[in-house]
């Protein structure tokens, strides 16, 4: 049953409920059969079940199975060491997985656990998960509405329902059906629901939903759904099964082909692992993490907060930002922004000059504080505020004109009246919708009605709301004062228009993101037209194509009709929760990375589901924010923009990182595959590629995280998700140098036997470790040469590379490291020979880089030259 419009006796008959409330025993029968009035929740994993889950990744299988067979075999130092990349790499993905979402149980503390009821008759506490369908509870104010209810009477009555539909003002509730249509949650004036707050008055209702059938179950609902994957944590995915396959054929055809050659069992087992050992990139993860956790650092100095480590990477993909308007676009704050005086206007004890601007400043309900801050409903504090700064103080025009009565704001007459003694008489100054007060001039305006109809029609079409003020002269007080002795034959002073304004930063972020690529749609509980007005004043809407769609058109589209619309529209209306889930669904289903903004408990399950869910850290409630990846700490859109670039920043610097360590293990992989096919022996060691892979490897990239971003990243589109790692000509980059660098480890390893050097092992070993850290100086842009990045714009890395050589140096010239990693110490001489022959993946890399550049400036100078062959032909 649609209770908003039906008439409160056929709700009553519906729940077989009279005013009185319920007997006891209805009511137990009923709890027995609609169960309890609570939220509730799918079961979670147990915390070994997480642990489990941690190990039973593709890539730590292969590992596991690598460090049992080195223990099998006696090489015990490999099999610690993989050990315990094992188990860092499980708490680090625990930790993570068992800080997951709370947004449940945030939700849940919202509902209220005591509610007041009618059983019999009679008031009665009951604790609120024993509400049922048909109970009569009294509400007043302070008291947290205990479950959805239609009201049956209802004293002044105001409801504060701001975290579940999203208005930001006390909605006045009524009893009365509404007539037969549409409505969204916050049109319904009839109607309470679960875990919104009674500011003023008081209320009895029917209770017609509980539990998980209420609207914010429903949202509990939407909430209890599988985490969102990023695109970075699928293509990590997915690499390290495409990785641990590679790992296992490569291991498995070096053991059949050594097999056949009658190579010993034991040697071709420690190979094996070797090769296994090389192909995964055991420090990986964690780097992965690190990297994240400082990107997190970053964004948080930049007034960003990430509850999520992924969504850092996220940010860079986003290719739609679906955005609240009040407060992220806006300033949150109403503002007059237009006034205009009816030049008729004449009153004894008036100024028409001022009048407009008195009767601002008169008839309000706010106050001040001690402090000077101005306490009340927006919209009035925005009137006080503007007669202020024009000169017209509220305080000495009170004392001029002291209140003597009034006539609150009411629904139905869609006015206030303040009465003000004055020596001509009794001042009555009406503010309210024009429409209200147009109907009540006195007939000396009335043929200025369709122009004053005209102009304010024309402020509203911008999407300013419109007040009016009107004034009549009484010569007492009086007796009895009603809307029939005061807001009748009045004289229209004037109107203002009000809007709250869009940030001045807003503007410019939404260009930058659509330079990015980055399609910025506004979702709203306005109005449709103050809507419009800010999405044109930002820029959001620019194009005839660019569609604004309302919370009730939507509800009418099929799939396949909006799945056609959705990447047009640009400003969406009025919408309910599942709207917005919708709304993220379709274009996720359009490929697109989506990110949505959202302050209320109605954006929670939208905030879940979004690529990347951004609550508001000033306004924001509890639910929105467990159930985001990032919170912005100031509530402003271009925070929000700023993020993109840190987040595009940190995404470019964990692809360069594990392009450097997939290069990396490419070469190592071919070293100790390709060397027993050219008959050499192998050339490192088990504990060699850990070395390697932990150290060489680990220092440097994890130093690339403080790579500064690279120029115009904000000028080019968002990554394709679909795209793997290896897109954009990085596979091949990786499988070149990898081969470069195997190939000179081989070349020294060959040379070194040739000439009977007895440090041929350690010779190969040094260069393979200083052709990656070579690599790394030469990776930090894809296109830009090192020279011309400047030595010292990422002195972490600088750092890394000199630690890194240190250690190496450490670990060749001390005996301790000597016997415990089998090295032996080089001559200064063959160590020159080394440093020389690893240089060539960084000469390598520059040669590549400059080639990449010509090309691209041939590419862009191409269509200038056209140009200007065509212009002296036009000139000839």
């Amino acid at each position: 049953m649609e209770y908003h419009v039906a008439p409160v006796a056929e709700v009553a008959l519906e729940l077989r409920a009279t005013p009185a409330g319920l007997d006891a025993g209805t009511a137990r029968q009923r709890l027995l059969e609609s169960g309890p009035n609570v939220l509730t929740e799918t079961k979670k994993k147990t915390t070994w079940q997480l642990l489990l889950h941690q190990l039973a990744d593709v890539m730590i299988v292969v590992l596991l199975t690598a460090a049992a067979v080195s223990a099998l075999v006696g090489e015990w130092k490999p099999a610690g060491v993989i050990l315990t990349i094992v188990v860092l790499n499980a708490v680090i993905g625990f930790v993570q997985e068992y800080r997951a979402d709370k947004a449940l149980e945030a939700l849940q503390k919202m509902a209220a656990t005591q509610a007041q009821v009618l059983r019999n008759g009679q008031p009665v506490e009951i604790v609120a998960a024993d509400l049922v369908p048909g109970d009569v509870v009294v509400l007043e104010a302070g008291d947290v509405i205990p479950a959805d209810v239609r009201f049956l009477e209802t004293h002044a009555l105001k409801v504060d329902e701001s975290s579940l539909t999203g208005e930001s003002t006390n909605v006045e509730k009524t009893t009365g059906a509404l007539p037969a249509g549409e409505y969204p949650l916050a049109d319904r004036c009839n109607m309470g629901y679960k875990g919104t707050s009674v500011t003023n008055g008081r209320a009895t209702a029917y209770v017609v939903a509980t539990g998980m059938r209420t609207e914010l179950g429903k949202i509990a609902g939407l909430l209890q759904t599988e985490e969102t994957v990023t695109p970075l944590q699928k293509r990590l995915a997915t690499l390290g099964k495409y990785l641990s396959a590679a790992a296992l054929v490569i291991g498995a055809l070096f053991f059949g082909m050594g097999w056949l050659r009658g190579e010993p069992l034991g040697t071709l087992l420690l190979v094996s692992i070797s090769l296994a050992i090389a192909a995964l990139p055991e420090a990986l993860p964690a780097l992965v993490t690190v990297s994240l956790a400082l990107g997190a650092k970053w964004l948080m100095q930049h007034q960003a907060l990430i509850r999520k480590l992924p969504a850092v990477e996220t940010l860079g993909s986003v290719t739609y930002i679906c955005t609240d308007k009040t407060g992220t676009l806006t300033l949150n704050q109403m503002t007059v922004e237009d006034t205009y005086a009816a030049p008729t206007f004449a009153l004894p004890g008036l100024d028409n000059g001022t009048a407009l601007l008195t009767a601002m400043a008169l008839n309000h309900d706010v106050t001040q504080d001690p402090a000077g801050h101005w306490l009340g409903d927006s919209t009035e504090v925005a009137l006080v505020q503007y007669a202020a700064a024009k000169g017209q103080a509220r305080t000495a025009l009170e004392s001029r004109f002291p209140r003597v009565g009034e006539l609150p704001f009411d629904s139905q007459r869609k006015c206030m009246t303040t009465l003000h003694q004055t020596k001509q008489g009794v001042l009555c100054l009406t503010k309210g919708a024009m429409g209200a007060l147009l109907a009540q001039l006195d007939a000396d305006q009335q043929a200025e009605i369709s122009e004053l109809r005209r102009r304010a029609d024309a402020l509203a079409a911008k999407g300013f709301r419109v007040l009016g003020y009107a004034a009549r002269l009484l010569p007492d007080l009086p007796t009895d004062v009603t809307p029939a002795t005061v807001e009748t034959g009045m004289r229209f002073i004037g109107f203002a228009g009000l809007i709250d304004p869009a940030r001045e930063e807003a503007r410019q972020a939404v260009a930058e993101c659509q330079a990015a690529g980055i399609v910025v749609v506004m979702i709203t509980g306005d109005h449709p037209l103050t809507a419009r007005a800010i999405a044109e004043k930002l820029g959001i809407l620019s194009g005839p194509d660019e569609l604004v769609l309302t919370g009730s058109e939507l509800t009418k589209l099929a799939e396949p009709a909006f799945a056609a619309l959705v990447e047009k529209v640009r400003v969406y209306a009025r919408v309910d929760p599942a709207q917005k889930l919708r709304i993220i669904r379709a274009l996720q289903a359009r490929h697109q990375l989506v990110a949505m903004t959202g302050d209320g408990v109605n954006d929670a399950p939208a905030l879940k589901n979004a690529d990347i869910g951004v609550a508001m850290g000033i306004n924001g409630t509890e639910v929105a924010k467990e159930a985001a990846s990032l919170i912005l700490l100031d509530d402003n859109f271009a925070t929000m923009v700023e993020a993109v670039k840190h987040g595009r920043r940190i995404f470019d610097n964990i692809l360069k990182f594990i392009c450097y360590i997939l290069a990396g293990s490419v070469g190592e992989v071919c070293s100790l595959f390709l060397a027993p096919l050219f008959g050499l022996p192998v050339p490192l060691l088990a504990i060699h590629i850990l070395w390697v892979n932990l150290i060489t490897d680990g220092l440097p990239a994890l130093a690339l995280a403080y790579e500064p971003a690279e120029a115009q990243s904000m000028q080019r589109p968002p990554i394709d998700p679909r795209q793997t790692i290896f897109a954009n000509g990085l596979g091949w980059f990786v499988v070149l140098v990898g081969v470069l660098i195997g190939g000179t480890t081989i070349g020294t390893e060959a040379w070194a036997l040739r000439h009977g050097i007895a440090h041929w092992q350690t010779m190969a070993f040094t260069v393979l470790c200083f052709s990656q850290l070579g690599l790394v100086l030469a990776i930090r842009s894809r296109h830009e040469s090192f020279f011309s990045l400047g030595l010292l714009s990422n002195k972490p890395l600088l750092g890394a590379v000199g630690l890194t050589l240190a250690l190496h140096l450490l670990i060749v010239y001390t005996p301790f490291f000597n016997h415990l990693l089998s090295t032996q110490p080089l001559t200064w001489a063959e160590l020159g020979i080394a440093v020389a022959v690893s240089s060539g993946a960084f000469w390598a890399v520059e040669l590549q880089k400059l080639i990449s550049r010509r090309q691209l400036r041939s590419v862009v100078q191409l269509p200038v030259l056209k140009v200007g062959v065509a212009r002296a032909a036009v000139a000839a």
